[in-house]
């Protein structure tokens, strides 16, 4: 069973893929609205609900995927949001906490909600998708390089925490023409693959992870 961010274009080609090769998907984003069409789409045993993984519904959320589905073969933290561009000193200080929020503390949450049931089990792969941008820097996105940094960082120390069976993987998913890259990079955006593209490459890849990848930093290429 895997869990994913669902709403985004990222998390809806994963659903599908997963889905297609018949594992039960758990997902989560704002949008009730794409999380109904998703629903409507996939059907059961799936589950999508509408929880926004920095607000206080993800661990009762996670409650109900674990009782129904059990503990996630794959915990994939794909929420993810980008400042818009612009100099650090001008990045209101509202929007600086809302990356901080969804990025980070996010990761973190859905962590602790998933990780016990994981853990008592024995076995599964935490994924917490990093960027190009939590290995390098470039301007005017200093809030998202600072968590996809810290999600590098973040993903290590679990990795040594963890005991054997479990994996934490650090993901830098490649460059995907999804709405934050056309947000940041406008038209220069239509040169990279759509999700759905990605997702061919990306699933399985992410099928194959396992507890000789804990502690990576990884690529999909």
């Amino acid at each position: 069973m895997a869990i994913t961010g669902a709403t985004r274009g990222l998390g809806y080609a994963m659903a599908r893929g997963f889905a297609g090769r018949g594992h039960a998907v758990a997902g989560c984003g704002r949008s009730r609205q794409r999380i109904e069409s998703l629903r409507g789409e996939l059907g059961s045993p799936h589950l999508f609900d509408a929880v926004d993984v920095a607000g206080e519904g993800v661990d009762a959320w996670a409650a109900a995927v674990v009782e129904r589905l059990g503990a996630p073969d794959l915990l994939i933290n794909n929420a993810g949001l980008i400042n818009r561009p612009a100099a650090l000193w001008e990045v209101p200080a509202e929007e600086l906490s809302r990356v901080v929020d969804v990025n980070l503390k996010g990761t973190c949450r859905v962590i602790g909600a998933f990780l016990p049931a994981m853990i008592e089990r024995g076995s599964g792969v935490v994924v917490n998708f990093s960027s190009g941008w939590g290995r390098s820097t470039s301007p005017e996105v200093a809030p998202y390089c600072a968590t996809k940094w810290a999600i590098e960082g973040l993903t290590r120390a679990l990795a040594q925490e963890l005991p054997p069976g479990l994996a934490a993987v650090a993901l830098n998913p490649g460059v995907i023409r999804t709405d934050m890259l056309v947000e940041v990079w406008g038209e220069a955006a239509k040169a990279y693959p759509p999700p759905a593209k990605w997702a061919e490459r990306a699933v399985p890849f992410l099928l194959g992870l396992g507890a000789r990848h804990n502690g990576r930093s990884l690529d999909v290429r």
